[in-house]
């Protein structure tokens, strides 16, 4: 094992490993930066305990995952993988799906999924929680936790940041007191470039992965970083903001050689209806059409836009919308690729889009893991420079579009999921939403044959 892992991954190793055999039952949090190694780590102290027991009566270490499909399947094959290195591909079995068997000992892989069952499973040698800060707190304390009361077991808590709600950061900070108090390391945490010294083969990778998400996205920040994220702050930085700024000339109609895309947030009827009934002032939500240029970014060749038309009806009614919508995309832009809000009364419209246009457009149906997939688009093309809206104006359009993009808020929730949104007291979203369905339609369509006639 010392000779497959790196200095990092041998420190933790070392100290896991005394408290198991010294049965002292202490808890570790471990954070390594994304493909950082902790994996391997995991399958190497597995193989180790499985080895050192297999003579022994029965025992079994056990280990969970948010998902049994496929974190925890991974799991099992390193794991397996690491007993054909050992030499013992015939001697290894595995029984029930979940549990893989060295002699007497056993490994049991679980999910931590909120709905798995995991009742009278007992961890003698090792309790390890992968991805821990995906992982329920509740079932954490329920289900897995007890396992090891009666035998005192060690726990690893494995994973990367995410919000200062999760799990692991929980586990981290209360470990990080106790290490004040007796002076036993508890956390080990090992950002990117603490894994780029032993592998200069990370580093580009990670250089990549920077040039490529921006170091203020979300994803770069926690799971490189390790920097934790906190809720209510604004979505966009002063810096991404900046970025967001162009110096060209907004346009009422398209340039000869140029493609364009579009980006469209249908006003939710039912949502006005309801705060009608409860005598609200309704929020008289708009549908926006925003209108970009799309060209190859010069350094990297990924989609890069140019705002140059907004488009906004306010209480209109969404029939009335149908053949305006027909007549901007395909007879004015002749829009390459279209993105459209298809989730609740959108989805009319957005059916009707289709048939009247074919696959050039793309229903979006938000949900909470849509919405986050299209926030994390929406950064990174930011992040990279490759998002410019058309310079002032003096219009009612860019005074709204600059409001909500500075108005936006972002939420980390569990899953490592966001939400972005504007505060109902601080106005509308139709902008910023249709903003990122417009990179999202970007990335629907081959920048490069958006130079042609």
């Amino acid at each position: 094992m010392v000779n497959r892992l790196h200095p990092y991954q041998r420190e933790i190793a070392r100290a896991v490993l005394q408290s198991v055999f010294e049965r002292k039952g202490l808890t570790f949090s471990v954070e390594i930066a994304r493909q950082g190694g902790k994996n391997e780590l995991s399958a190497q102290l597995e193989l180790l305990l499985l080895t050192l027991h297999m003579a022994e009566p029965p025992q079994n270490l056990v280990k969970c995952a948010p998902t049994f499909k496929p974190q925890t399947v991974i799991s099992m094959q390193r794991l397996k993988d690491r007993l054909n290195d050992a030499g013992f591909s015939n001697v290894w079995r595995s029984s029930m799906g979940y549990i893989i068997r060295l002699g007497n000992c056993r490994a049991v892989f679980l999910s931590a999924d909120k709905s798995a069952s995991t009742v009278g499973n007992t961890a003698h040698l090792l309790l390890e929680i992968d991805e821990a800060q995906d992982i329920d707190k509740e079932k954490f304390s329920r289900d897995f936790k007890p396992m090891g009361a009666s035998t005192n077991v060690t726990t690893v808590l494995y994973g990367t940041a995410w919000d200062s709600n999760t799990l692991l950061e929980e586990m981290k900070l209360a470990n990080l007191e106790l290490e004040a108090k007796d002076g036993i390391r508890r956390h080990f945490q090992y950002d990117w470039q603490a894994v780029a010294r032993y592998n200069p083969a990370y580093a580009g990778y990670v250089a990549n992965e920077q040039a490529r998400l921006g170091i203020n996205h979300p994803l770069f920040q926690t799971q490189y970083l390790l920097k934790p994220l906190s809720s209510g702050g604004g979505f966009f930085t002063r810096e991404m903001l900046a970025l967001l700024k162009g110096v060209h000339n907004r346009l009422s109609g398209p340039e000869p050689g140029k493609g364009y895309v579009a980006g469209i947030d249908i006003a939710g009827e039912a949502e006005e209806a309801y705060d009608a009934l409860l005598d609200i002032k309704p929020r008289l939500d708009s549908t926006v059409v925003t209108i970009a240029e799309i060209y190859p970014c010069p350094r990297t060749h990924e989609p890069s836009l140019k705002i140059v038309e907004h488009y906004c009806w306010t209480g209109e009614k969404h029939p009335n919308l149908h053949e305006k919508l027909i007549n901007l995309l395909s007879s004015t832009w002749r829009c390459r690729k279209i993105a459209i809000d298809a989730t609740g009364m959108g989805q009319p419209v957005a059916s009707y889009l289709k048939k009247a246009l074919g696959s050039k457009v793309e229903p979006f149906t938000f949900s909470a893991k849509s919405k986050s997939e299209l926030a994390f688009e929406l950064i990174a093309a930011v992040n990279a420079g490759r998002v410019k809206m058309y310079k002032r104006d003096g219009s009612k359009e860019y005074a709204t579009f600059w409001n909500e993009v500075e108005k936006a808020k972002a939420c980390y929730t569990t899953g490592r999921s966001l939400n972005f949104y504007v505060d109902r007291a601080d106005g509308h979203d139709d902008f910023l939403m249709s903003l990122a369905l417009a990179v999202r339609a970007s990335l629907g369509y081959h920048p490069r044959l958006a130079k042609g006639n």
